[in-house]
């Protein structure tokens, strides 16, 4: 993955990364915002994968129902948002609306994706600082204003 601080003013940055064939995404980019101490931000992304998995939200049972994309795809639109977690360490929240050959399109919770050949990212960070906490009735983190 390569990365550039594109802009900085007032507390505000903006990051570009650009993540390599065979990538896993939702990692990367995590650990990115981890390193660069991210504490508030949102991104947006577009690129492919060769693979990917969105997640629907089963409010009922507490978890993620795992919706895999096993061929090729475009990331038509990846967005989200990052804030600090309970572990003290960025917490990456993203949906994505995958694109198929056929002209069809999953989406959900973004939950990974295998690049290929590229997937282009920008991660604008704000001066304040962003709280994501458990919320054990749901089965889910959710930002804490």
């Amino acid at each position: 993955m390569k990365s550039k601080l594109v802009w900085q003013n007032a507390g505000e940055r903006t990051f570009v990364l650009v993540l390599d064939s065979g990538a896993e995404a939702f990692g990367e980019i995590a650990e990115f915002a981890t390193r660069a101490s991210l504490k508030a931000a949102s991104l947006t992304a577009l690129g492919a994968f060769e693979r990917a998995t969105v997640g629907w939200f089963d409010v009922q049972k507490k978890e993620y129902r795992p919706v895999v994309v096993d061929e090729q795809c475009e990331g038509l639109s990846l967005l989200g948002d990052i804030a600090v977690g309970d572990d003290g360490k960025a917490s990456l929240h993203m949906h994505a609306v995958l694109g198929l050959q056929d002209g069809s399109v999953r989406g959900g919770h973004f939950l990974e994706g295998i690049v290929r050949p590229t997937l282009e990212v920008t991660i604008v960070e704000t001066p304040a600082h962003l709280r994501r906490r458990k919320r054990p009735a749901l089965g889910i983190a959710l930002i804490d204003l």
